[in-house]
């Protein structure tokens, strides 16, 4: 068998991590063994994938290795797509219980990892071998996610280490003579399920984690006789973990967010009754009730009934719309006025919501260039570190004769200070801030490489037709002649138009219906090929054609040609109604630029962006469409045109393609950038690089404004983090800061890098700065 064949695609969720290092000491350990390829951890997403060849690791040591490192894992069924969709619901429900084992007798504080392990079996708890191992670092407990800090085991670990830390002080003050010994004693309790960890760690070759460097520097202050010291540090500790969960599982709610948008339960219509079933559990062409007030429960087409609807939580448009039978309604949109039919077009895992909430969780895939710089930097940061805290701690003694207590106690402060972890999170914690708030707006971006590359966008090129403008001609000019109304005109064209599938066609009677003309009765309509129409309306027959072809058949004349003449040159396309021998009026039409269009391209103006139209039209339409929204063109263009032409500029800069995601699916793929327009289509979410799923042109500097924004975000991350580390670096060295300080200085950076990605969350990125 080839050995391709034994290798499989595996999938798993993976809770508890809530720092930079917690993905890449999963990484490495499961890279490590025989048979694994492809490893990829999504912190924010919680999850991880790999290739497998099982003839030489089961999925089971795969587990196995991530639960010996403190975290919990589950795997993501292949055959239960649904799982993706509703995360609070019925697949989540198995994944949480399958994730639990038991609750009665897995208590996730025994959950520790490799990286931050604060536990203590002392705590209360109780463990079985199922809990692998001690509370080292307890990680989020999904059944923790409502509960209040100190309800949850990493808040019951830090009260339990301040119970230990305030008795020993207590006994201090009662008993000076033992009081060194209590705290000693409530350093070695808090720091043995973290000693217990780093051992796990070093066992699999991942010597350089924050538990090794807590070990070192906790035992050593205890023989160079700073135990209250060392305890407080323990203590300290715990408190920075609870504030990592905490700032972690907050920048998972945008994700959470979107799954709890589909509700769990649908009134399924079965002949003339309807029953509640659970909303993952339908299927393509069942029809659903969907009462006014409620969610719709899944991707359809609306059967009967009309009513407004609120489509504010998929597409951040806040004005409901009014949908009635044959049209499209997303799952999570809110029904407003009246009781609809909807048949389902789409199963639970293939809905809008499950796609975009998909399309975020893989793009942790896409890693921004800064962000892979990052994971390369770190990786010999901490050796490095950890070289320096030795030279510190050795190198004064005895080159120089200085105490030995002074430059230890130096050298494991710098030890505590070297953790990487807010370096590493600052930049997924940016991305996956920033890719919720889109999300929630309708902008999608595919992965921190696809907002880098947005952020620096120079140039931004649109295809015209159903970009800029709304893709089907609408009437601009109601010309009558003579006698003729407008009303008259328009009743006639209609009559001639009945039936007909033609884009003309229909914005005649389009118009005619928003102006409340009724349409002749008419019979035997024929085209005439390239031509026009003709049908007997009202008795008589009568025409709707081309000028030149009036022109030629009396249907036109001088004057009406020149006018005709003038529409076109605006870039209209104009159509003479007449009966036999008798001119009745002009019809002009276009189509025309979206409402927000020239404001799109004002705002891409003031953001120092330049604005290009690539279209197939001729000159004469791309130049009236262009001059009306004041930007560049290029006409005449063929899917190779726009490909060479973008394939041009953008070896001078970043650019951006907007399209339609099929016929220019070549320029999409060329650009910096490729964004899909188009309300949730399958195209407009996995063709290109980015979607709106709004059809709103302000969505464009929209979608670079975050962008720039959260890569402003990451800049200050990144300045925080190696800020702080210089910093304190110095001051340990010198003696300025000791040991709380250092691990107050990793912590804290950690904690405080995760709130600047959240303010991210609280991005309007449609409000001009």
């Amino acid at each position: 068998m080839p050995e391709a064949a034994r290798e499989t695609s595996c999938d798993w969720t993976v809770t508890g991590m809530d720092c930079g290092s917690c993905a890449t000491k999963i990484k490495d350990a499961v890279a490590r063994l025989p048979g694994v390829s492809g490893v990829e951890v999504g912190i924010m997403s919680e999850r991880l994938r790999l290739t497998l060849d099982e003839t030489q690791t089961g999925k089971d040591r795969i587990e196995k290795t991530v639960r010996a490192l403190g975290y919990e894992i589950a795997p993501r069924t292949a055959s239960a797509k649904k799982e993706f969709v509703l995360p609070g619901q019925a697949a989540v429900e198995k994944t949480d219980a399958d994730a639990d084992v038991n609750h009665a007798k897995h208590d996730h504080a025994s959950h520790n990892h490799a990286g931050h392990d604060h536990g203590l079996k002392a705590a209360g708890t109780k463990q079985d071998e199922s809990s692998h191992g001690s509370a080292g670092h307890i990680h989020d407990d999904p059944a923790d996610r409502s509960k209040r800090w100190f309800q949850t085991a990493k808040g019951r670990l830090v009260i339990f280490t301040a119970f230990l830390l305030g008795a020993a002080w207590i006994i201090e003050y009662l008993a000076p003579e033992i009081g060194k010994w209590a705290f000693v004693a409530a350093c070695l309790i808090g720091v043995a399920p973290v000693a217990q960890r780093a051992f796990a760690a070093l066992r699999m070759g991942q010597p350089f984690t924050i538990e090794s460097l807590m070990t070192i520097a906790a035992i050593g202050a205890l023989f160079i006789n700073a135990a209250e010291e060392a305890a407080l540090v323990v203590f300290l500790f715990a408190v920075g973990e609870v504030l990592e969960g905490v700032a972690a599982g907050k920048a998972r709610d945008g994700i959470r967010a979107l799954a709890n948008l589909v509700p769990k339960t649908a009134q399924l219509v079965t002949g003339d009754t309807t029953r509640e079933v659970p909303a993952a559990s339908l299927n393509v062409g069942q029809t659903v009730l969907v009462r006014p007030g409620d969610r719709i429960p899944a991707d359809g087409e609306i059967v009967d009934g009309t009513s407004g609807v609120d489509e504010s939580p998929v597409t951040g448009e806040s004005v409901p719309k009014t949908r009635g039978p044959g049209d499209a309604v997303f799952a999570g949109a809110i029904n407003t006025e009246a009781a609809l039919r909807v048949k389902v077009t789409k199963g639970a895992e293939d809905n809008t919501i499950a796609r975009i909430i998909r399309l975020v969780e893989e793009a942790e895939e896409a890693r921004a260039p800064t962000e892979r710089f990052i994971d390369r930097f770190s990786r010999w940061y901490m050796p490095a570190i950890v070289a320096v805290a030795a030279l510190v701690a050795l190198v004064p003694p005895l080159a120089f004769d200085q105490p030995w207590d002074t430059w230890v106690y130096r050298g494991l402060a710098l030890l505590l200070i070297g953790c990487p972890c807010a370096l590493v999170i600052s930049v997924p914690a940016s991305i996956a801030s920033a890719m919720s708030t889109g999300a929630r707006r309708g902008l999608l971006m595919k992965g921190g490489a696809v907002i880098e590359a947005a952020a620096k966008v120079d140039v931004v090129t649109f295809d015209k037709t159903g970009t800029l403008t709304h893709g089907r001609p609408q009437v601009t000019d109601v010309v009558p002649f003579g006698a003729t109304t407008k009303a008259e005109l328009l009743a006639v064209a209609a009559g001639v138009e009945t039936g007909s599938s033609h884009p003309l066609a229909i914005a005649i009677l389009n118009k005619a219906k928003d102006a409340g003309v009724a349409a002749l009765s008419s019979q035997d309509a024929k085209a005439l090929m390239g031509k026009g129409v003709v049908a007997t309306v009202g008795g008589a027959p009568a025409w709707v054609t081309s000028p030149r072809y009036a022109m030629e058949h009396g249907g036109l004349e001088a004057l009406g040609l020149r006018q005709a003449t003038i529409f076109e040159e605006d870039g209209k396309t104009a159509v003479a109604v007449f009966r036999e021998k008798t001119p009745l009026g002009l019809i002009a039409m276009r189509d025309e630029p979206r409402a927000d269009a020239k404001d799109a391209v004002r705002q891409l103006t003031a953001m120092g962006v330049t604005s290009v139209i690539l279209t197939g039209d001729n000159p004469r339409t791309a130049s009236a469409i262009a001059g009306s929204l004041g930007l560049r063109f290029e006409a005449d263009m063929l899917p190779e045109d726009k490909l060479a032409y973008i394939r041009e500029i953008g070896s001078k800069g970043g650019v951006m393609m907007i399209g339609d995601g099929i016929n220019d699916a070549p320029a999409l793929k060329q650009a910096s950038v490729g964004v899909a327009m188009g309300s949730g289509t399958d195209v407009a979410l996995e063709t290109a690089d980015a979607a709106i799923l709004r059809d709103r042109v302000t969505d464009i500097p929209a979608t670079i404004r975050l962008s720039r924004v959260a890569m402003a975000n990451i800049r200050q991350n990144v300045t925080i983090a190696l800020g702080l580390k210089a910093v304190f670096l110095v001051t340990s060295v010198f003696g300025l800061t000791g040991l709380w300080i250092a691990i107050l200085a990793d912590t804290g950076a950690t904690v405080l890098v995760t709130l600047n990605a959240l303010r991210l969350l609280r991005f309007n990125p449609e409000r001009e700065s």
